[in-house]
């Protein structure tokens, strides 16, 4: 799939006359009134923790649900019971045979047919696993079971098996009854091994000899193929089909296939029906390429599509708003013109449809791995697009606000959003908003409204091909009146002890109705619970492991909401790195040692020293760094790892675990005698790539933060065992700055991590600790003095400067060492003959201690010694002693001497 599957395959990591008129200004807005409050929507966990690769449910009309895994499972959760069982399983082809290949295929769509209560048909499309094709069968439930002999096999097509990726798979029906069924182009998106030109996630357009999978022109561009589309047929009660009138071409076209009512498609993962103007709805997930190139055409886009008849969406001549792709010739190099959405042409050898294409449609949505100009909103990174149902009220189901009456909802499978787009009566795109905000969602695969009208989210899991324990089945409900408590911010005083251990737990709860009695039962995991009235606890653990602590907070109305959980360790506690510098705590110079030691101390045990790693990298500026001059004691849990969470990082990779990626510790092993891992890393966090771990791309971060990519990696190389055996610096030692400052990177940052042996025979994994001292270079550009509120500041040189102020104003530093510091130098610029400024260097306050005097004149400073070894503030004082206010001199920077 370039489904969640290879959509982060090649993509995550990892997407003239028109027959639609449509506005695609998406800056277009509507001022929103009377917008539902989102909490009063609640997330309903049906199921949690038992589903295996989940892929499609369908909602049985008396609130039953049949979940589609891709294994071949058909699961049956049951309204009444709330119980899951296993309700039938086909024979799927699932997994290759190729080694470092992963299959998409399997059981991919599902649908009950809309006479379901007096047919009991089941429509399921998979991938049997002794035919290579991918099939459309009908299904009868027979007393909550998939009955295997009722099959009968509807459509059936060649798909090619042992590649890489895309399968579409979805399926849906329309309010005129007629059957939608999504199809993948079947085509690798991966650059041909041992060649010297190759895709480079730009349209698949090998025509080469025995590279048909490397084509897309072969399926997603053929018109007499049915892979790379999405199908309409109408259902005969005797399993057969009809094609319906308004197909994309004729049915006695013997070159093309009349069952397509889309064409143009590379994944189509998941597709929606508008129940009220049949309009067809579909995520499309985009291909990799991060930047436009010359030779090529444009990066890449995921896309959310809206086909009101039939037509052609562009794929793999086009993307995006038409942008179209050059011609390639990859036995050279040499591009050719830029495809033509008007007269779009498939000249492939490997085409066996038509050379001439329908037109080429825009898409409705579209945006790329950077943030989007065009739909801010949809955010950054990997992307799976989505799209879901068309809400429209029941009569008699109220379930949601009138304000959603006639919006799309659209969501993304790796961003893990949900978005309400607003569309106008006619269909055209108006704007776009946040639906469920205050809901975290674990890779949605699937959205479907029930008979109930609320909406049923299946979750995938963040984990590839694996059973995930944050899969599951939810239920949206919307509650008028009394709302459950808000709960937020569960806080643990000290995650780890030996025994007996103390667990102090508070939690941020408040009820939003007011007034309500709150109750907190708190779950700590291996069946013990306690109960208090105030949001906090107290527990002594007497017995040593690891336990998953969380709590539930219920109002008087039984109404209740649970907060994430939190593991703790009795047993074992956190190690404690300390970082002692035997020279200045704030600053660095150049070419001069920087001396440090690093002590560990870890309660019940011995330390190891060879478990001890250090390392120190030169990173941005103060301000731009999120540094603090001094130490940080930061457990890597709450710094690059709760980072990693917060992104889409956590969709391919397991800290342990083999994911679509890798595990973090292989990754930690393979580099720790790389002395650039960390900018390595971090770099291709932001920038992507692909080829080192197998076929499967890493998508591009253009919207992270370099010093959280940073931060991301430290933790990565902080997690190998090899990482502690061998430390890249000795813990007692002096590292020696560069003669010359990099002035993108003035920030010399030194860390220490240490990992216990942990306690295998008490169930209890190793414990980390991290410390950080942060020192900056001794030279303070303009840009990293935030404290200068009289200066003006403007570019000077391509740099920035801060403006001297007409008469008065004063620079402080705050909190920084003066250990060794005999002056500073004050690079001023611009001085007019006539003016000058006095300067005073003042010591904690504006008026306080005196430590120098001086002139704009003379701004080389020495002053008189600070030996304390505290941090303290330093006021620059200026006056304007000349009454010049046009000639301002400009301050590129301080020195520290």
């Amino acid at each position: 799939m370039k489904t969640p599957f290879a959509l982060l395959l090649s993509g995550i990591a990892m997407a003239a006359i028109f027959p639609f008129a449509r506005n695609t200004d998406a800056r277009s807005t509507k001022t929103k009134i009377d917008t539902p409050d989102q909490d009063r929507f609640v997330k309903v966990s049906l199921v949690q923790g038992q589903f295996t690769e989940p892929t499609e449910i369908a909602v049985l009309p008396n609130l039953d649900v049949l979940i589609a895994q891709r294994r071949g499972e058909v699961m049956l959760y049951k309204n009444k019971t709330k119980k899951l069982t296993e309700a039938g399983k086909l024979e799927v082809y699932s997994k290759t045979n190729t080694p470092d290949v992963n299959a998409e295929e399997g059981l991919l769509g599902m649908a009950v047919d809309p006479n379901f209560t007096t047919n009991q048909f089941v429509y399921l499309f998979y991938s049997p696993l002794k035919t290579s094709v991918n099939r459309l069968s009908r299904f009868k439930l027979v007393n909550d079971k998939i009955s295997l002999s009722s099959e009968k096999v509807v459509l059936e097509f060649y798909s090619q098996r042992e590649i890489c990726c895309h399968t579409g798979g979805s399926i849906a029906f329309g309010p005129e009854g007629y059957l939608y069924v999504s199809t993948g182009d079947n085509s690798t998106p991966f650059d041909v091994p041992k060649q010297q030109y190759v895709n480079k996630g730009y349209a698949p357009l090998d025509n080469r000899p025995g590279l048909h999978q490397y084509d897309a022109r072969r399926s997603a561009g053929n018109t007499n193929d049915l892979r790379g589309k999405i199908l309409r047929i109408k259902l005969n009660t005797d399993g057969t089909y009809s094609i319906p009138d308004g197909n994309l071409f004729p049915k006695n076209d013997t070159k093309a296939k009349p069952e397509i009512y889309v064409m143009g498609n590379r994944n189509p993962y998941r597709i929606s029906v508008d129940q009220k103007t049949g309009f067809l709805y579909w995520g499309e997930v985009g291909p990799d390429a991060n930047n436009d190139d010359e030779s090529r055409g444009p990066r890449g886009y995921d896309e959310i599509n809206q086909a009101r008849k039939a037509g052609n969406f562009g794929w793999p001549l086009f993307i995006g708003n038409n942008y179209p792709y050059k011609a390639y010739d990859f036995t050279n190099g040499t591009s050719g013109a830029a495809f033509d959405p008007a007269l779009a042409l498939n000249n492939s050898p490997n085409n066996t449809g038509h050379t001439q294409l329908p037109p080429a449609q825009p898409a409705y949505i579209w945006y790329p791995y950077a943030q989007s100009k065009e739909f801010p909103q949809v955010g950054g990174g990997g992307r799976t697009a989505m799209a879901g149902p068309v809400y429209w009220p029941k009569a008699g189901v109220p379930a949601y606000p009138a304000y959603y009456n006639g919006k799309l909802l659209i969501y993304e499978w790796v961003r893990g959003w949900i978005k309400a787009v607003t569309m106008s009566p006619t269909g055209d795109y108006q704007s776009m908003e946040p639906f469920l905000n205050n809901m975290s969602f674990a890779a949605p695969i699937d959205m479907e409204l029930g008979p109930d009208n609320k909406l049923y989210i299946l979750e995938y899991g963040k984990g590839w091909f694996a059973k995930n324990p944050d899969a599951g089945l939810v239920r949206i409900d919307y509650l008028d009146g009394n709302r459950p408590p808000s709960v937020k911010n569960l806080r643990i005083e000290k995650t780890s002890g030996l025994l007996p251990y103390q667990l102090i737990a508070k939690v941020d709860a408040t009820d939003p109705d007011d007034g309500d009695v709150l109750t907190y039962i708190w779950n700590l995991g291996k069946g013990l619970k306690k109960t208090t009235n105030k949001p906090e606890l107290q527990h002594t653990f007497t017995k040593a492991g690891e336990y998953p602590t969380s709590v539930e907070v219920i109002d008087n109305n039984k109404a209740s909401s649970k907060s994430a959980s939190i593991s703790v360790f009795a047993g074992n506690e956190h190690p404690k790195v300390d970082i002692i510098l035997s020279g200045n705590k704030s600053f660095y110079f150049p070419g001069k040692p920087v001396g440090y030691q690093v002590v560990v101390s870890d309660k019940g045990a011995v330390v190891n020293k060879s478990r001890i790693y250090v390392s120190n990298t030169y990173t941005e500026g103060l301000d731009m760094a999120g540094a603090q001059l001094g130490h940080q004691q930061a457990a890597q849990s709450l710094v690059g790892k709760s980072l990693m969470m917060k992104s889409d990082c956590a969709a391919c990779h397991k800290v342990s675990t083999k994911s679509i990626g890798p595990a973090f510790t292989l990754v930690s092993t393979k580099y720790q005698k790389n002395s650039k891992a960390i900018s390595y890393i971090s770099n291709k966090i932001l920038k992507g790539g692909g080829g080192v771990w197998g076929e499967v791309p890493m998508p591009a971060h253009p919207t992270m933060k370099e010093t959280e990519a940073k931060q991301i990696a430290e933790w990565i190389m902080s997690l190998s065992a090899t990482a502690t055996s061998k430390p890249s610096l000795p813990a007692v030692g002096k590292i020696i700055p560069p003669a010359t400052v990099n002035k993108n990177k003035p920030v010399m940052a030194i860390k220490a991590t240490y990992s216990d042996m942990g306690m295998a025979a008490l169930g209890l994994k190793s414990l980390s600790a991290t410390n950080v001292v942060n020192l900056n270079s001794n030279i303070l550009e303009a840009d990293d003095i935030k404290d200068a509120p009289d200066f003006g500041r403007r570019d000077y040189n391509n740099e920035k400067a801060l403006i001297f102020p007409q008469k008065d104003g004063r620079i402080i530093l705050r909190q920084i060492d003066l250990t060794g510091v005999t002056g500073f130098k004050l690079a001023i610029v611009n001085m007019a003959g006539d003016v000058n400024y006095s300067i005073e260097v003042r010591l904690d306050d504006a008026n306080g201690k005196l430590l120098a005097g001086s002139t704009s004149r003379t701004p080389v400073i020495p002053i008189e010694a600070v030996t304390d070894g505290k941090m303290h503030n330093v006021y620059f004082i200026i006056k304007n002693e000349s009454d010049k206010v046009k000639d301002r001199p400009l301050l590129s920077n301080i020195t520290v001497y």
